[in-house]
């Protein structure tokens, strides 16, 4: 079976879980995924990942995808046109309108309030018979790489947009208390967004080291040095949750009951307002929900982790 993966780094990590319970049934499985998370998937497990780039047509990646019997689909996009025309015989995926003309065998998903998302993964695998509810199957990625004690990885950038990142002056709070701990601070910058991180590491001077993050699916090997993460609400913390990072993920305008990192050894940390969530990557208000989130909020959070 090829499934085709999830463009969003945050939904690719949610559907990790469903691909390991395809795995477990004995089938060979395959992955179709852009060229940028092939490492990703590779790391998952024994899968066959077919990339493409992420500027290209279905028509062309259809000529890669060869003699499936069968694809799942999860959502619309370059991958699930692709298999369309590569006529893959069973094409199962969520009853959705926007992605019926694609299937064969459309499949009942309840999507359920506040339920966390990899719920809509794993249903979607259950559907088909079957069993999701194995611990190994949520486990992290071991990538053989040791972990350097006492290190903490900073990043106050977002993906997700501005409506996401917390203010500055506390994130220079926080890597002070940090330091003061003797905690080893690593601050990591994002390309393309609002250069929070460098700001960041520029008023930490020399005490803290500083990593220009090129492009997030370059960030694997190295994210998988860091026992602890401390990140603003975006794809980063959710992918060094796959490397095993424990993870302290600063929460705004999205709903952590939604779409938390997975794993229990992580910590939310989130200012309820009577606005949140509204998913909005730009705040129409006055960015409550991070204006009223506090250092000592997430300093407690950090102390529960053992720090």
């Amino acid at each position: 079976m090829l499934v085709a993966a999830p463009e969003r780094w945050d939904e690719a990590c949610f559907a990790v879980p469903a691909v390991r319970a395809l795995q477990a049934t004995g089938w060979g499985i395959g992955v179709l995924c852009r060229e940028d998370q092939r490492e990703f998937w590779q790391s998952a497990g024994d899968l066959e990942v077919l990339t493409f780039p992420m500027k290209t047509k279905a028509k062309v990646v259809a000529l890669k995808i060869g003699a499936w019997q069968a694809a799942l689909v999860w959502e619309p996009g370059i991958a699930a046109d692709a298999v369309k025309i590569a006529s893959v015989p069973r094409r199962l995926g969520p009853d959705h309108r926007h992605l019926k003309k694609h299937l064969t065998q459309p499949l009942k998903i309840a999507e359920r309030p506040l339920e966390h998302r990899v719920r809509f993964y794993l249903s979607a695998v259950e559907q088909m018979g079957m069993h999701t509810l194995n611990p190994e199957f949520f486990m992290p990625v071991d990538w053989g790489i040791e972990k350097v004690g006492n290190s903490v990885l900073v990043c106050p950038d977002s993906d997700f947009g501005p409506s996401h990142e917390w203010l500055p002056d506390r994130w220079l709070e926080i890597a002070k208390r940090l330091l003061e701990s003797n905690c080893r601070v690593t601050v990591g910058g994002l390309d393309g967004d609002r250069g929070l991180g460098q700001s960041l590491a520029h008023e930490l001077g020399a005490a803290a080291e500083f990593w220009q993050i090129p492009a997030l699916a370059e960030s694997l090997p190295l994210l998988a040095t860091y026992p602890l993460v401390v990140a603003a609400d975006g794809s980063l913390p959710h992918l060094a949750a796959q490397t095993g990072a424990t993870c302290i993920t600063l929460f705004g305008p999205n709903d952590p009951l939604w779409k938390r990192p997975l794993g229990k050894r992580h910590a939310v940390v989130r200012q309820p307002v009577e606005c949140a969530p509204c998913l909005l990557a730009k705040c129409p208000l006055d960015a409550r929900c991070q204006r009223e989130l506090m250092t000592e909020q997430v300093w407690q959070a950090l102390a529960k982790c053992g720090l």
